[in-house]
């Protein structure tokens, strides 16, 4: 197993989406990149932290490789608009790849030029890649909080909207379609 750490935004939205990658053995919302100790929501949410919210992933790298991680964290948030995602705005919201070893360092840069290189976003990525040095759990009800508050407003404005589309581009590889992803 190995583990990285993401921000793209709301932590709701990447916790909502990764659940449901085959290879993931667990995902928890946090906080990492700034500089006080064991943050609370309401200190992150200030801004003023240097926090980020994030996403550590567990995952099989031999069920679900670190690139085909990237490549899904790139296609469900903007990566190219500085401290912002959407309507939610300040530095806790940047895009962020929290590398928890040299490789991944390099194969999140590696990734972030050829995006650029291919054009595939009308802008330059400023995605930040940092090497991870503490993760701090966020709050339990902020865990799994998607499928926790289904009615809640901004899942179904938000975050279904983007679930949707993770599950339409890689049906192959949604959890339950093991036999589909291994090609069978």
């Amino acid at each position: 197993m190995e583990t990285t750490t993401l921000g793209g935004g709301c932590f709701w939205c990447l916790d909502a989406v990764y659940r449901g990658v085959n290879g993931v053995h667990e995902v928890v919302s946090g906080y990492a990149g700034g500089h006080v100790d064991t943050p609370t929501y309401q200190q992150v949410c200030t801004g003023t932290t240097g926090h980020a919210e994030v996403v550590r992933i567990t995952f099989d790298p031999s069920v679900i490789p670190f690139d085909e991680l990237l490549g899904i964290f790139f296609s469900i948030h903007d990566p190219t608009t500085k401290d912002r995602q959407g309507a939610d705005v300040g530095p806790q919201y940047r895009s962020i790849v929290l590398a928890e070893s040299d490789a991944q360092a390099e194969a999140a840069r590696a990734m972030i030029a050829s995006l650029d290189a291919e054009g595939v976003f009308r802008a330059p990525i400023v995605t930040e890649v940092e090497p991870l040095e503490v993760f701090h759990a966020a709050e339990a009800y902020h865990q799994n909080f998607f499928a926790n508050n289904p009615g809640q407003g901004y899942c179904a404005a938000v975050i279904e909207p983007k679930v949707a589309k993770f599950r339409s581009k890689y049906a192959h590889l949604l959890k339950g379609n093991a036999a589909q992803a291994s090609g069978l």
